[in-house]
Protein backbone atom coordinates (compact mmCIF):
# COMPACT_ATOMS: atom_id res chain seq x y z
CA UNK A 1 0.00 0.00 0.00
CA UNK A 2 0.63 3.61 -0.76
CA UNK A 3 -0.15 7.15 0.24
CA UNK A 4 -0.60 10.53 -1.51
CA UNK A 5 -0.79 13.39 1.07
CA UNK A 6 -2.28 16.17 0.18
CA UNK A 7 -2.42 19.92 1.36
CA UNK A 8 -5.68 21.71 1.38
CA UNK A 9 -5.51 25.29 0.76
CA UNK A 10 -4.70 26.88 -2.63
CA UNK A 11 -4.38 22.77 -3.24
CA UNK A 12 -7.37 20.58 -3.23
CA UNK A 13 -9.52 23.66 -2.64
CA UNK A 14 -9.25 26.94 -4.90
CA UNK A 15 -9.36 29.38 -1.56
CA UNK A 16 -7.00 29.91 1.55
CA UNK A 17 -9.72 29.03 4.58
CA UNK A 18 -8.24 31.42 7.04
CA UNK A 19 -8.23 34.15 4.47
CA UNK A 20 -12.60 33.50 4.07
CA UNK A 21 -12.67 33.81 7.72
CA UNK A 22 -10.91 36.56 8.09
CA UNK A 23 -13.38 38.16 5.24
CA UNK A 24 -16.24 37.31 7.46
CA UNK A 25 -14.76 38.77 10.83
CA UNK A 26 -13.76 42.11 8.72
CA UNK A 27 -10.08 41.69 8.95
CA UNK A 28 -9.79 40.23 5.47
CA UNK A 29 -6.51 42.60 4.21
CA UNK A 30 -4.69 41.98 7.02
CA UNK A 31 -4.86 38.10 6.98
CA UNK A 32 -4.76 38.23 3.49
CA UNK A 33 -1.17 40.04 3.61
CA UNK A 34 0.07 37.50 6.73
CA UNK A 35 -0.88 34.52 4.48
CA UNK A 36 0.55 35.85 1.50
CA UNK A 37 4.11 36.04 3.54
CA UNK A 38 4.13 33.23 5.42
CA UNK A 39 3.58 31.07 2.27
CA UNK A 40 6.50 32.64 0.93
CA UNK A 41 8.78 31.84 3.64
CA UNK A 42 9.09 35.49 4.85
CA UNK A 43 7.62 35.06 8.01
CA UNK A 44 7.89 32.22 11.06
CA UNK A 45 5.13 29.86 10.51
CA UNK A 46 3.75 29.13 13.70
CA UNK A 47 3.92 32.89 14.79
CA UNK A 48 2.25 33.44 11.79
CA UNK A 49 -0.73 31.19 11.99
CA UNK A 50 -1.33 32.24 15.66
CA UNK A 51 -1.32 36.24 14.51
CA UNK A 52 -3.59 35.45 11.91
CA UNK A 53 -6.15 33.18 14.45
CA UNK A 54 -5.88 35.81 16.96
CA UNK A 55 -7.43 38.16 14.45
CA UNK A 56 -10.15 36.10 13.98
CA UNK A 57 -11.32 36.34 18.17
CA UNK A 58 -15.08 37.29 18.34
CA UNK A 59 -16.03 35.73 14.73
CA UNK A 60 -19.24 33.84 15.66
CA UNK A 61 -18.75 29.97 15.14
CA UNK A 62 -22.39 29.92 12.80
CA UNK A 63 -20.17 32.62 10.36
CA UNK A 64 -17.17 30.75 10.96
CA UNK A 65 -19.24 28.31 9.77
CA UNK A 66 -21.30 29.94 6.64
CA UNK A 67 -17.71 30.89 5.49
CA UNK A 68 -16.22 27.73 4.63
CA UNK A 69 -19.35 26.43 3.52
CA UNK A 70 -18.93 27.74 -0.24
CA UNK A 71 -15.06 27.05 -0.57
CA UNK A 72 -14.79 25.75 -4.00
CA UNK A 73 -12.81 22.35 -4.96
CA UNK A 74 -9.92 23.12 -7.07
CA UNK A 75 -10.82 21.74 -10.74
CA UNK A 76 -9.61 18.30 -11.28
CA UNK A 77 -9.39 17.33 -7.32
CA UNK A 78 -12.15 15.05 -7.53
CA UNK A 79 -10.18 13.09 -10.33
CA UNK A 80 -6.96 13.24 -9.10
CA UNK A 81 -7.91 11.42 -5.80
CA UNK A 82 -10.36 8.78 -7.76
CA UNK A 83 -7.58 8.23 -10.05
CA UNK A 84 -5.03 7.72 -6.89
CA UNK A 85 -7.46 5.16 -5.30
CA UNK A 86 -7.19 3.49 -8.19
CA UNK A 87 -3.87 2.81 -8.78
CA UNK A 88 -4.13 1.33 -5.10
CA UNK A 89 -2.85 4.99 -3.02
CA UNK A 90 -4.48 5.51 0.57
CA UNK A 91 -5.20 9.29 0.39
CA UNK A 92 -4.21 11.96 3.27
CA UNK A 93 -4.96 15.45 3.85
CA UNK A 94 -2.93 17.08 5.85
CA UNK A 95 -3.15 20.56 6.46
CA UNK A 96 -2.89 23.72 9.04
CA UNK A 97 -5.60 24.41 8.46
CA UNK A 98 -9.12 24.19 10.02
CA UNK A 99 -12.15 21.24 11.06
CA UNK A 100 -14.19 23.75 9.80
CA UNK A 101 -13.35 23.13 6.13
CA UNK A 102 -11.24 20.41 5.86
CA UNK A 103 -14.13 17.65 7.15
CA UNK A 104 -16.45 18.88 4.55
CA UNK A 105 -13.65 18.65 2.05
CA UNK A 106 -12.15 15.10 3.50
CA UNK A 107 -15.87 13.70 2.90
CA UNK A 108 -16.61 15.35 -0.51
CA UNK A 109 -13.51 13.80 -2.13
CA UNK A 110 -13.44 10.48 -0.08
CA UNK A 111 -10.09 11.01 1.25
CA UNK A 112 -8.79 8.55 4.23
CA UNK A 113 -7.54 9.94 6.36
CA UNK A 114 -7.93 13.96 7.16
CA UNK A 115 -5.62 15.94 9.95
CA UNK A 116 -5.93 19.68 10.61
CA UNK A 117 -6.31 22.18 13.24
CA UNK A 118 -9.33 23.46 15.06
CA UNK A 119 -10.12 26.88 16.07
CA UNK A 120 -10.72 27.13 20.10
CA UNK A 121 -14.49 28.56 20.69
CA UNK A 122 -15.93 29.85 23.90
CA UNK A 123 -19.36 29.45 23.53
CA UNK A 124 -20.47 30.69 20.31
CA UNK A 125 -17.65 32.74 19.59
CA UNK A 126 -14.05 32.03 18.45
CA UNK A 127 -11.58 32.69 21.20
CA UNK A 128 -8.42 33.88 18.54
CA UNK A 129 -6.19 30.65 19.50
CA UNK A 130 -5.44 27.14 17.51
CA UNK A 131 -5.39 23.60 18.82
CA UNK A 132 -3.64 21.09 17.01
CA UNK A 133 -0.29 19.80 16.00
CA UNK A 134 -0.45 21.38 13.03
CA UNK A 135 1.03 24.76 14.45
CA UNK A 136 4.82 25.10 13.27
CA UNK A 137 6.92 25.13 9.73
CA UNK A 138 7.82 21.03 10.45
CA UNK A 139 4.64 20.05 11.87
CA UNK A 140 3.25 18.08 8.85
CA UNK A 141 6.84 16.45 8.64
CA UNK A 142 5.84 14.55 11.83
CA UNK A 143 2.43 14.35 11.01
CA UNK A 144 3.77 12.10 7.31
CA UNK A 145 5.94 9.80 9.70
CA UNK A 146 2.89 8.96 12.04
CA UNK A 147 0.21 8.25 9.26
CA UNK A 148 2.71 5.87 7.79
CA UNK A 149 3.67 4.21 10.79
CA UNK A 150 0.22 3.69 11.63
CA UNK A 151 -0.76 2.39 7.88
CA UNK A 152 2.24 0.15 7.69
CA UNK A 153 3.63 2.50 4.80
CA UNK A 154 7.48 3.91 4.61
CA UNK A 155 7.55 7.76 3.81
CA UNK A 156 9.57 6.96 0.65
CA UNK A 157 5.96 5.23 -0.27
CA UNK A 158 4.38 8.86 -0.21
CA UNK A 159 3.75 10.94 -2.52
CA UNK A 160 3.37 14.78 -1.51
CA UNK A 161 1.24 17.43 -3.22
CA UNK A 162 1.41 20.98 -1.62
CA UNK A 163 2.10 24.60 -2.87
CA UNK A 164 3.65 26.69 0.28
CA UNK A 165 6.79 27.27 2.75
CA UNK A 166 4.85 25.21 5.23
CA UNK A 167 5.21 22.02 3.21
CA UNK A 168 9.18 22.26 2.52
CA UNK A 169 9.29 19.32 5.87
CA UNK A 170 6.69 17.63 4.34
CA UNK A 171 8.27 17.24 0.94
CA UNK A 172 11.84 16.50 2.02
CA UNK A 173 10.46 13.57 4.31
CA UNK A 174 8.37 12.12 1.18
CA UNK A 175 9.53 9.82 -1.42
CA UNK A 176 8.01 12.12 -4.34
CA UNK A 177 7.21 15.43 -4.22
CA UNK A 178 4.98 17.73 -6.83
CA UNK A 179 4.76 21.52 -6.12
CA UNK A 180 1.15 22.36 -7.17
CA UNK A 181 1.15 26.18 -8.24
CA UNK A 182 3.71 26.56 -5.32
CA UNK A 183 5.62 29.65 -4.28
CA UNK A 184 9.20 29.44 -5.61
CA UNK A 185 10.29 28.49 -2.10
CA UNK A 186 9.04 24.92 -2.57
CA UNK A 187 9.56 24.65 -5.82
CA UNK A 188 13.67 24.31 -5.12
CA UNK A 189 12.51 20.74 -2.93
CA UNK A 190 10.23 19.57 -5.39
CA UNK A 191 10.22 16.59 -7.80
CA UNK A 192 8.08 17.65 -9.89
CA UNK A 193 6.08 21.01 -10.60
CA UNK A 194 2.79 21.46 -12.01
CA UNK A 195 1.93 25.57 -13.12
CA UNK A 196 -1.48 25.19 -13.86
CA UNK A 197 -4.85 25.06 -11.92
CA UNK A 198 -6.12 21.73 -12.83
CA UNK A 199 -5.25 18.90 -10.55
CA UNK A 200 -5.86 16.02 -13.56
CA UNK A 201 -2.23 17.75 -14.70
CA UNK A 202 -0.75 15.72 -12.11
CA UNK A 203 -2.47 11.95 -13.11
CA UNK A 204 0.17 11.54 -15.85
CA UNK A 205 3.21 12.28 -13.41
CA UNK A 206 1.83 9.31 -10.62
CA UNK A 207 1.30 7.30 -13.85
CA UNK A 208 5.05 7.67 -14.91
CA UNK A 209 6.00 6.90 -10.99
CA UNK A 210 4.08 3.85 -11.21
CA UNK A 211 5.86 2.51 -14.44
Amino acid sequence: MKMIVFDMDSTLIDAETIDELAAAAGVGDRVIEITERAMNGELDYGAALRERAGLLKGLSIERARHACESLPLMPGARELVDAAKRMGYQTAMVTCGFMLSARRIGEMLGIDHVVANDLATNGEKLTGKVVGNLTEADSKAHVLKDLAHRCGIDTSECITIGDGANDIYLFANAGYSIAFNAKPVLKEYADAVVDQKDMRAIIPIIEEIEK
